[in-house]
């Protein structure tokens, strides 16, 4: 059994751990998402917990319910998905970069420089 970092809510990282499903092509689009009661079986949860994950991917777009069949991948999730991850990426970590860069009086061809030696 995977286990849940405790300093997170369980249901953002089952709604997180679909959502990596996604972006690795392991759930396509159109493809069923298992249901609550198997997560919950599964990870040995709540099946409100997981319920609670899954309807913050509907919310989000990611997920569409099929009324008596179940939950499923939706049409441009996964780039949906990618794009939010991008500008999260950009916000935590380039934008940081560039002003402790701003700071240290360094280029963009520096810290370019730096990416392509690996950080050396």
């Amino acid at each position: 059994m995977e286990r849940f970092d405790d300093s997170r809510p369980i249901f953002l990282q089952i709604a997180e751990k679909i959502a990596d499903n996604i972006i690795h092509d392991e759930l396509a689009e159109g493809a069923q998402v298992p249901s609550t009661n198997q997560f919950a079986k599964h990870y040995q949860i709540n099946p409100a917990t997981a319920a609670k994950g899954i309807n913050l991917l509907v919310e989000q777009g990611i997920l569409f319910k099929r009324r008596g069949v179940g939950m499923f991948v939706a049409e441009g999730a996964r780039e949906k998905l990618l794009e939010e991850r991008r500008q999260k990426f950009s916000n935590d970590f380039i934008t940081p970069l560039l002003h402790e860069a701003e700071k240290l009086q360094l280029s963009k061809e520096a810290i370019i420089e730096m990416i392509n030696k690996g950080g050396k």
